[in-house]
């Protein structure tokens, strides 16, 4: 359950941020002025029109209006939900996310369980070392090729025979025994409780910030299952989760591809070998939630055994991963030999056989088309080509980038030779284009005068000052909008130091939130640009009051 972040602490992380950088991460921004600019990730646009302003903490698109805080730009060019977007800030920032007290009573503490993974991490990495059965376990990596420093790096452990290792180390009372049953250490049946692992080599899985949050088993001998994940806890979710992510970000000052393959060994055995760009799902299919977690990561690549199973994985993957491609990430699939893993292929052909496979990896349009086409029977003839259309378009229709939907839409066009497909993508386009100029047109008409009032103090809060100076018969306007500029400057009067971003965010939750974004951008202030915005705001408060006292002067006698 996630509790309240409090005002105060998003306030901090934005004060700890600097949206230049942030933006600067995923864009190539040029000085321009005071600000900087760079073509808008929102739209297709030949020249620059996005701007980030480092003094308001604020960018906005001048063509297709896209504006927000750094919050706001990560929830929209990452698709983060809004505390997505703050764990970001924090992890950037390296600090912990705080929660008011009554969110805080809320949450359940997970610290203790966190604590009995990493002494059971530690209990199982000692048993391999020492216990009398595990030389079966250190034969059996010695076997797959494994150095001991590399077992050592991945922290490999060894769960005893017995069903009572754990649960006789940790679990002296009943406090513990509930607790190594919840982070998924014991398994219940008939009232017993014993440990989950036994007799198998284990992979510790670790979070982004590393801590341990499950294991994986590998069987010794023919006990079934081969592998054995923990369950799902309070700490631990699979489809949310990527062995090795935490090892790779630790390898990689900065990852510009990763590869996903299927199992532990294939990641241990390639960052062997020094690729140490690469993560394992955790016995699952790829999630959404999975490419979430990788969606800063400018390439993907899959890697994928060449057999019908192995195919089927890579297509489930392209159906997830169509939904959420934005054009700023590159997703190609690689399709190994037959019989072949990582781990075998990269010991026989070694890291440069590999990485030469891995620069020949199809891309997903690639990937996409040809897989349909074996569901076709002859793509030469008019039906077989109208079939392939018919299975693409709504797969296709699934990208929500217009640039790569339309790419895709034309290269469709050119393999069942229709230009009509093309050409209605290009209607499509001219439609949402004629859309953005009309919105463009409503958003420069001028706004009413406490619109722009409240516009400029959004744009400058240290006005703030000024409202103190002035007089305050506006406030008995009937006007919504005299509430929002009443509330906006008490705010300011208590926190002067606010920036635009940092107030903006405080309306986050609020209906206007949007609208007041707008107005923090309004093509009218850039014809005060070189204008005395101080001057500007006393004037408009001042005849704002006017109105007041205009109104009131004839208002009948009852």
């Amino acid at each position: 359950m996630a509790g309240r972040i409090p005002s105060e602490f998003i306030d901090h992380l934005l004060a700890r941020t600097d949206i230049v950088a942030l933006i600067g991460s995923r864009l190539t921004l040029r000085k321009a002025g005071r600000n900087y600019q760079a073509r808008c990730p929102f739209h297709d646009e030949k020249t620059p029109s996005f701007s980030v302003s480092p003094e308001k903490q604020f960018y906005h698109c001048f063509g297709c209006g896209a504006h927000g805080t750094a919050i706001g730009f990560l929830m929209e060019y990452n698709r983060l939900s809004f505390r997505e977007a703050i764990e970001e800030l924090a992890a950037r920032a390296g600090v912990e996310i705080p929660l008011d007290d009554e969110a805080m009573s809320a949450l359940p503490d997970v610290s203790p369980l966190l604590q009995l993974l990493e002494q059971a991490n530690d209990c199982y990495r000692q048993q391999l070392r020492q216990h009398s059965t595990a030389q079966f376990a250190v034969n059996y990596l010695k076997q797959r090729g494994l150095t001991g420093a590399i077992a050592a790096h991945y922290q490999l452990g060894f769960a005893p025979p017995t069903g009572d290792f754990i649960l006789s180390q940790l679990g002296k009372t009943a406090v513990e025994r509930d607790r190594l049953l919840a982070c998924g250490l014991l398994a219940e049946r008939d009232g017993q409780r014993y440990d989950r692992f036994r007799n198998r080599i284990l992979f510790p899985i670790r979070n982004r910030r590393g801590r341990v949050i499950g294991f994986g088993g590998r069987a010794l001998g023919e006990t079934k299952p081969k592998y054995l994940n923990s369950p799902e806890t309070p700490v631990f979710h699979k489809g949310r989760e990527l062995y090795g992510w935490f090892e790779a970000q630790q390898a990689n000052r900065q990852l510009n591809t990763l590869l996903i393959v299927e199992g532990y060994l294939d990641v241990i055995a390639l960052a062997q070998f020094g690729i140490t760009n690469v993560v394992a799902t955790l016995g699952t299919a790829t999630t959404s939630e999975h490419l979430q977690l990788l969606r800063t990561v400018p390439e993907l690549i899959f890697c994928f055994d060449g057999d019908r199973a192995g195919r089927a994985a890579a297509w489930k993957a392209l159906e997830i991963a169509l939904p959420l491609m934005t054009g700023q990430q590159t997703l190609r699939f690689l399709f190994l030999p037959e019989g072949d893993d990582p781990d075998t292929l990269i010991r026989r052909e070694g890291a440069d056989g590999l990485t030469a496979r891995l620069a020949q990896a199809s891309p997903l349009s690639t990937f996409l088309f040809a897989h349909l086409q074996t569901q076709v029977k002859e793509i030469t003839s008019s039906d077989g080509r109208a079939r392939l259309a018919t299975l693409a378009k709504p797969l296709i229709d699934k990208v929500p980038s217009d640039v790569y939907r339309d790419l895709l839409t034309q290269e469709l066009a050119e393999m069942v030779k229709s230009p009509r497909i093309a050409s209605t993508a290009v209607a499509k386009k001219s439609d949402r284009q004629g859309s953005l100029s009309q919105k463009r047109i409503q958003k420069e008409l001028r706004p009413t005068l406490i619109a722009q009032t409240i516009a400029l103090l959004l744009a400058n809060p240290e006005l703030a000052a000024v409202a103190k100076q002035s007089a305050a018969d506006w406030q008995r306007l009937p006007n919504s909008g005299v509430d929002i500029l009443v509330e906006l400057l008490n705010t300011l009067f208590l926190q002067p130091e606010l920036t635009t971003a940092m107030l903006l965010e405080r309306w986050r939750e609020h209906p206007h939130f949007e609208y007041l974004q707008r107005l923090s951008v309004h093509p009218f202030l850039q014809d005060l640009a070189n204008a005395d915005v101080a001057t500007e705001f006393r004037d408009g408060l001042q005849r704002l009051s006017d109105e007041v006292r205009k109104a009131e002067q004839f208002e009948p006698f009852h």
